[in-house]
Parts: structure tokens; C-alpha cells; sequence
């Protein structure tokens, strides 16, 4: 059997017809799409016999069920505009016309005005019922152009739909019209051989949407049309004439060679410049590097998450955004939690993306109920999935404010904004995790030093009980417990608030404090591990004034990190002179805090890297805490440097408080 592109358009005609049929057999509009597709299935069919057998009667077939398609995208627009009225049949009166032009005109074809019966192969004629049946088609699928963007009953998906099928449809055949007239007119029959790749490029696009669910916008599917056409044909005409000029240069398999370099290297350049002047979906691009912005911006997971919902809202132009994040398991967000068990995620991990239409247009399951429910309680019109090696999001964004549905190019700008997003949280939740843990292992540092000094007022309170029965009536000596008790529980549960303090995870904010009373009290707590180690600590707050804007746990923190760092690397030297001090001043950048010590410095292959997370020369620990200390800083606008080494010194970091808020 000879296959001919008809018989190959004809399959794909097919294919598609059914897969619409299958995807939603209780659909109307999915019934008469199924005829239509039938009907062009019979003309390709009768195309392809035609030109096989060389048969006259099979080419009047084929225009008769041509003239026919027109009929049947007429159907198609009906029961999307109203399928009741198409069921009940009182569309006939009164769109009769609609009815009886497209089954005249497919009579013409077997009369003898269509071609004359002493019309040959060699000497071809045709009467003016060829000609009327060519002018008549065209003017049927111009008014169904027409009323396909003149129709404004419609919205969301069925619009859509409207648009693709029956706009894209009736701009085939007018297509394949026009191809008709230049194959009578020039006589080539190249012209009227290409017909059937119009249909296969159309259906083909249909089945590929349909199979995949994917959802496309008529003006986005013209300007990609237009866009490729002028590529090929600006790279086509620039590559001939390139060609032309090398080969007059240089022998013929190099120039070969040059053309196609050129021609690649034009096709990359002109697709560029191409999709910015035809502006494919600005609002991506935009939303992509607010989204990286943010990233960039943020380190604490709640401020970035606020940040991402923005950039959600913005890029859908709606007012309902979600993130839920979590781990593989459940993810929550606002009040809402989805469990690995429950239908809704497993779906949605399933599916990867979701949308209200896509759900419509696939056999219903139990499963899919749950989450197309899930989705309108939530008012969303898309829902994307993104999973990392730590932390799975689910990224939700509601209907836009033209209550048009979400595209599949959107959702794929969609999913490429929850990929970064999750990577940006991940790499949040991680820093939290460590900072709560670089917090924990200061507080086990602090151990043994609080233990020592909540005994000492213990031990005060245990003398001045015991003495108690026997000094009872002493007046001083009752006035002096009384006051003692009271002063030494409160050095206690000052010295326990600090120390939960400090373990506790903080979300740091930056106000105006006064930084000597903060640096005095965290000397306070490391005194007694420092003088345990025979180590001196020497102050010199020279600042005034010390107002400083910061946040006096972040102060606190780092100020504790810098004097453990400084004992650690003086208790190993064996001279007496083991201090650390600890300096303020006031500079042009702000108030600046210098720890400096006695020990044997910093080496210089260590310098480049000291900010880094796992940088460290100790046997204990991770090497995170002055990583730690960089990132709170810069989140508040400070900064943390380290002094160039000198010989016989031991180091000293600078840390400088802003004086005021950045934005004034």
C-alpha cells in the first residue's frame, strides 16, 4: 500500500479524535470535537485513495466531505456556547443557514459546473462551480474566525478551547484553501500536496496537548508561529546569501562548513532578539529575578517565604498565594497541612502540576476529586509540586484577575520559580538548623562556668538557712537574709534567663540598644570559664555614646563565639601572658567591638577562608561558628573583619554596629 502524507495526516486525525473522546466521554463539546475530527478523518481518507487510484470520483469525495468540515467546527462552537440548545435541536431554526449552505456546497462537486466530464490529466479544467465551491468555503471559515473572537460569553478553558480549535481549525483550511488556489492558478501541484502537513502540524499539536493535558493560548501559540517562521526565514536568506560569498572565497567543503556555523550561530543571536521583541510572557522574566532577589536578600525562612508569596502574587496577578513547606512526608503552611498518606499530596506528587481545567479534562478518579476539591476551597488555579534532597514544597497560586486559566507555558514558569524557591528554603532551613546548633554547643561551653557561679549564691543561701533558727530574733541579721535571698535567687535567675536566651532559635530584628550594658552582661557569663583557664579579661569601652543599632542576642552571640574562639587560643600557650580584651570606639562606619587576644594568631592559608562554613584548626567543633557570626551580622547590617597578622600578636576581629538604620 502506498502511504501518502493524507493516509499519515489521516492516522493523526484519528488519533486524536479518540484521544478527546476518551479523555471525557460525558463532554459534549468532546463528542462533537470527535466528529469533526471523523469528518476530516473521511476527507484525508478520500484525499489519499484519490491520489492513489488517480481517481476522478474520489476527488469530487474528497471536496464533497471537505465542504463538510465547515459544518462540523460550526458544532463544535455550539456546544461550547450552549449544549443544551444544541441537544434539544433548537439550534436548527435558527441557524438553519449554517445547515444547508455547507451540504449544498458539498454537492457541487458531483455536478458538471465543478469540472467538466472532457477535463483530462494533461489539459485540466474547471467550471465556475470549482471556483464558487473555493469562494464559498472561504467566506464560511472567515465567519467562523469571526465569531470565534467575537464570542464573549465564554471564559476560562472553554475560551481557550474556542480559540485553539476552532480559530486555529478555521485558519487551516483557509490555509489549505489558499494553497488550492495557487496549485489551480500557477498549476504546480506542489501546492496542493503540502495541504495535508497543515493538518498534520494542527492535529498533531492537538494530540500532543491532549495527551499531555496541557492547556495553550491561541495569541501564544500565533506569536510562536510567527516566531519560528521569521527565524527560518531571516536564517534561511542570510545563510544562501553567506554561502554564496564563501564559496567564491574558499573551496566548497570548508565554505559548507562556515555556512552552517554562521547560520547556527545567526539562528542563536535572531532567537534571542526575537523573543524579547515579541515579549513571550514579560511577567516570567520578572518574577524569575525577583525570586532570585529574594534569595539573595533573605536568610530567615519566614521572611523569605513572605517574599516568595509576593513574587507568586505578582507573576499570577491574584491576591491568593501559598507555600507549604515540609518534608517528604507532610508539608504545612497557614493553617493547612497535607500528609504523604492523604490523597491530595500523593496526587499532586503524581501529577507534578495541577490546574482546575487539567483535572476536567482527565477521567475522573476518587483521588482527583479530592484535589480539584482541595483546589477550589483554596480558590487556586494551579498548584506545583518541587522536591530537593531535604525539603519538598508545594507552591499554589490563585486565579488570575482575568479569570483566564494558567497555560502550560505558565505552569512551566511556575515550576522553575518553585525550584528555585525550594532551593532558597533549603538552603534557610539549613542555616537554622546549624545556627540553633552552633547556639546549643555555646551553651554546653557555658556549662560548667554557670555551674560554678549559680554555686556560689547557693551556697550563701545553704549558710544563711542553716544559721537561721539561731539568729532568728537578730533583727540585722533577719533585714540581711531577706535581702540577700532576694539578691542572690535573682543572680540565679538572671544567669538562667541568659543562658535560655541564648539557646533559644532567634528570629534576630535590629533596634536601637545601648551595646556596653549587653557586652558587660555576656562577660559576665564567660568570666568564670575564662578565669578557670588562668586566662585575664581586660575591657576598654571607650564608645560614647554606645547606642548602636542591632540586636543585643545577635551581639550577644557573637560576642560570646569571638571570647570562646579568643580562650581556646590562648589556653594552649604556655606563657603567663594568656588575655583576652575586648575594645569598643567609635568610628565613621559606626561602633566598632574588637576581641583581640594573646594567642599564637591565625595562619595565613586559613585567613582566605576564616568566614566559611567548616573552616576550623581545632580537634573539636565544625568550624561554623564564625560563618555563623558573618551571616547574622550581614542581616543587620554589620560586619565582622579580622586585622592582618603580625609578627608576636595573636588576632583581632573587628565587628562594627551601624549607628542608625540603614534606610535613613
Amino acid at each position: 500500500m502506498q502511504i501518502t502524507t493524507a493516509l499519515l495526516a489521516s492516522v493523526v486525525v484519528a488519533i486524536a479524535g479518540v484521544l478527546l473522546l476518551w479523555a471525557n466521554p460525558y463532554r459534549t463539546a468532546n463528542r462533537a470535537i470527535f466528529v469533526c475530527s471523523l469528518n476530516i478523518f473521511v476527507w484525508l481518507g478520500c484525499w489519499h485513495i484519490a491520489s492513489a487510484a488517480r481517481s476522478l470520483f474520489f476527488v469530487k469525495c474528497t471536496c464533497a466531505a471537505g465542504a463538510l468540515v465547515s459544518l462540523s467546527y460550526w458544532l463544535v462552537k455550539e456546544t461550547l456556547l450552549a449544549p443544551n440548545d444544541l441537544l434539544r435541536g433548537s439550534w436548527i431554526r435558527r441557524k438553519w443557514g449554517w445547515l444547508i449552505v455547507p451540504l449544498i456546497v458539498s454537492i457541487i462537486p458531483f455536478t458538471e459546473s465543478f469540472i467538466p466530464a472532457h477535463s483530462t490529466s494533461e489539459n485540466k479544467l474547471y467550471g465556475w462551480g470549482y471556483y464558487a465551491y473555493i469562494a464559498v468555503n472561504l467566506g464560511l471559515y472567515v465567519l467562523l474566525i469571526r465569531e470565534t473572537f467575537r464570542t464573549k460569553s465564554l471564559a476560562g478553558q472553554q475560551r481557550l478551547e474556542l480559540q485553539v480549535w476552532l480559530g486555529g481549525g478555521s485558519a487551516m483550511f483557509l490555509a489549505i484553501f489558499a494553497l488550492m488556489t495557487l496549485s489551480t492558478l500557477t498549476s504546480n501541484p506542489v501546492f496542493r500536496r503540502s495541504e495535508p502537513l497543515v493538518v498534520l502540524v494542527f492535529f498533531g499539536g492537538v494530540a500532543y496537548a491532549v495527551t499531555t493535558h496541557r492547556i495553550f493560548d491561541a495569541r501564544q501559540l500565533a506569536l510562536v508561529a510567527l516566531h519560528k517562521a521569521i527565524l527560518i526565514a531571516l536564517v534561511g536568506a542570510g545563510a544562501f546569501l553567506v554561502s554564496r560569498v564563501f564559496e567564491l572565497l574558499m573551496p566548497e567543503g570548508f565554505a559548507f562548513f562556515l555556512t552552517i556555523a554562521t547560520g547556527l550561530a545567526g539562528a542563536t543571536i535572531l532567537n534571542g532578539w526575537l523573543a524579547q521583541w515579541l515579549k513571550f510572557y514579560p511577567e516570567a522574566n520578572t518574577a524569575r529575578q525577583a525570586a532570585f532577589s529574594a534569595a539573595q536578600r533573605e536568610s530567615r525562612v519566614d521572611s523569605l517565604e513572605k517574599a516568595f508569596v509576593s513574587v507568586l502574587r505578582g507573576w499570577g496577578q491574584t491576591e491568593t498565594a501559598m507555600i507549604l513547606s515540609g518534608t517528604k512526608e507532610s508539608v504545612a503552611a497557614q493553617g493547612v497541612t497535607l500528609m504523604s498518606e492523604g490523597s491530595i499530596l500523593g496526587s499532586l506528587r503524581d501529577l507534578l502540576w495541577v490546574t482546575p481545567e487539567r483535572l476536567a479534562r482527565e477521567r475522573p478518579t476518587p483521588s482527583r476529586h479530592v484535589l480539584a476539591r482541595f483546589l477550589a476551597e483554596q480558590r487556586l488555579g494551579v498548584m506545583v509540586i518541587s522536591e530537593g534532597p531535604a525539603l519538598t514544597i508545594a507552591v499554589g497560586v490563585g486565579a488570575p484577575a482575568s479569570r483566564r486559566p494558567y497555560t502550560y507555558p505558565q505552569v512551566m514558569h511556575l515550576l522553575e520559580l518553585a525550584s528555585i524557591m525550594e532551593s532558597a528554603l533549603e538552603r534557610a532551613h539549613f542555616s537554622a538548623k546549624v545556627q540553633h546548633a552552633e547556639q546549643l554547643a555555646t551553651v554546653g561551653l557555658l556549662g560548667a562556668s554557670l555551674a560554678h557561679e549559680i554555686r556560689n549564691p547557693l551556697v550563701s543561701i545553704k549558710t544563711f538557712v542553716q544559721l537561721l533558727p539561731t539568729h532568728h530574733q537578730d533583727p540585722k541579721f533577719r533585714d540581711k537574709f531577706f535581702t540577700l535571698i532576694g539578691d542572690e535567687v535573682g543572680r540565679i535567675d538572671q544567669l538562667t534567663e541568659q543562658l535560655l536566651d541564648l539557646a533559644a532559635p532567634k528570629a534576630y530584628e535590629a533596634k536601637m540598644i545601648d551595646l556596653h550594658p549587653i557586652l558587660q552582661s555576656s562577660m559576665d557569663l564567660v568570666a568564670a570559664k575564662a578565669a578557670h583557664r588562668n586566662v585575664r579579661f581586660l575591657t576598654e569601652f571607650s564608645a560614647s555614646p554606645d547606642a548602636a543599632y542591632t540586636d543585643a542576642s545577635a551581639a550577644k552571640q557573637v560576642m560570646l563565639n569571638l571570647c570562646f574562639n579568643a580562650i581556646q587560643a590562648v589556653e594552649t600557650r604556655e606563657s603567663d601572658e594568656r588575655w583576652v580584651k575586648i575594645a569598643t570606639r567609635n568610628t565613621s562606619a559606626g561602633i566598632e567591638m574588637a576581641v583581640a587576644d594573646s594567642g599564637p594568631g591565625i595562619a595565613a592559608e586559613i585567613r582566605a577562608k576564616l568566614f566559611q562554613p567548616f573552616q576550623t584548626t581545632k580537634s573539636t567543633g565544625f568550624g561554623l561558628g564564625l560563618a555563623i557570626c558573618s551571616d547574622i551580622l550581614a542581616n543587620l547590617n554589620a560586619s565582622i573583619t579580622v586585622d592582618p597578622p603580625a609578627p608576636g600578636c595573636g588576632a583581632t576581629f573587628r565587628v562594627t554596629f551601624p549607628c542608625q538604620p540603614l534606610s535613613s
